[in-house]
């Protein structure tokens, strides 16, 4: 009914945004295509601490409710920064901007083909991108089904601490891992502890994960070789060998943020734990496994190589998934509106 449009003398009065969103295995991600400002910074991390100090109203506009959720991931698209990369990109959530994102590089690389902003024709396509972690080397390509494929060689990912441990009020003695796939995580493995990793038991997950990484933090000093931004504990990671196919190695649940949990296996977070299984010799180099996700997404994963970062045993994880469009949006935001910032119920 025409009653229902809006002329364009009403949206002369509203901030508008508009947005690309799609899923890489179950996850979300709002891709912001149109109506975000100039964002000032020479390299990434500038580019992120001046969205962080000067742009934050976007980031709740489109992550927090009424037009997102507790659990919405976003990311937007820059100019390069370093002389062989396409694009870079910044990573948006409920509690800030994050360091990296396996999730959002995938979805990024497939709708960029989609759309026609990459082009893909028979041959693989390099795509190389400018993250806060560092740069990330993706591959497009077209299997005999015309489908569109895609991987990414994500940053030097280790192990950074093994075999410990940490009090956890309501759990007690907790045993962690710590590893690196472009931000930090505290690996636990739920099954030793009664957690359940099934989607119906996600308000005890978001509870355990949040005090595990307080926990941890509380207890351990993070300290990224290179960039003092990147030196933060980014969430809890829970591991389970209870999964939905024999061939899948196992599942994971990924609590980040202010109790945000992933959808998918986290990109990021397979990298971590590829490094933590290879220094523990429960992989070879080259060798795939899949790892499930809460909702039943899967990711592939494996360790290409093996190198020295700063006198840390490192190794190159590459890392699979399927994404897919969801929707196109133009967000409208009414200056008289009370909940200009949005607001989060969980």
């Amino acid at each position: 009914m025409d009653i229902f449009q809006i002329s364009d003398s009403i949206l002369h009065g509203f901030n508008k945004i508009t947005t690309l969103d799609a899923h890489t295995e179950g996850e979300p991600l709002r891709i912001i295509t149109s109506g975000f400002p100039e964002i000032k910074g020479k390299t990434i991390l500038e580019k992120r601490q001046y969205v962080t100090k000067y742009l934050d109203w976007y980031r709740k506009v489109l992550m927090f409710e009424p037009r997102g959720h507790a659990d919405m991931y976003g990311a937007i698209i820059t100019e390069p920064v370093t002389p062989d990369a396409d694009f870079g990109v910044l990573f948006l959530h409920n509690e800030g901007y994050s360091s990296m994102c396996g999730h959002a590089i995938l979805a990024i690389v497939k709708v960029a083909c989609q759309t026609g902003a990459i082009k893909l024709n028979n041959e693989p396509r390099i795509v190389k991108i400018d993250a806060p972690a560092g740069l990330v080397v993706a591959k497009a390509q077209r299997n005999i089904a015309n489908e569109i494929l895609v991987s990414f060689e994500n940053v030097l990912s280790w192990p950074e601490a093994l075999d410990c441990s940490v009090y956890v009020e309501g759990i007690g003695d907790v045993k962690y891992d710590i590893g690196f796939g472009g931000a930090y995580y505290a690996f636990v493995d739920a099954d030793e502890y009664g957690i359940s990793c099934e989607a119906n038991n996600v308000a005890q997950l978001i509870d355990a994960g949040r005090k595990i990484k307080q926990a941890v933090m509380a207890s351990r000093t993070l300290d990224h070789p290179v960039e003092h931004d990147l030196s933060f504990l980014y969430g809890t990671i829970f591991t389970s060998k209870k999964v939905s196919h024999e061939d899948y190695h196992s599942k994971h649940v990924c609590v980040f943020a202010d109790g945000e949990v992933d959808r998918s296996p986290t990109g990021t977070g397979v990298s971590a734990r590829i490094a933590l299984l290879y220094e523990k010799g429960s992989v070879a180099l080259n060798e795939k496994i899949t790892i499930e996700s809460i909702v039943g997404g899967k990711m592939n994963v494996s360790a290409l190589s093996e190198s020295i970062f700063y006198g840390k045993k490192c190794i190159t994880p590459e890392v699979s998934g399927r994404s897919y469009i969801t929707g196109q949006h133009q967000f409208l935001v009414d200056k008289e509106d009370i909940f200009q910032n949005g607001f989060l119920v969980r």
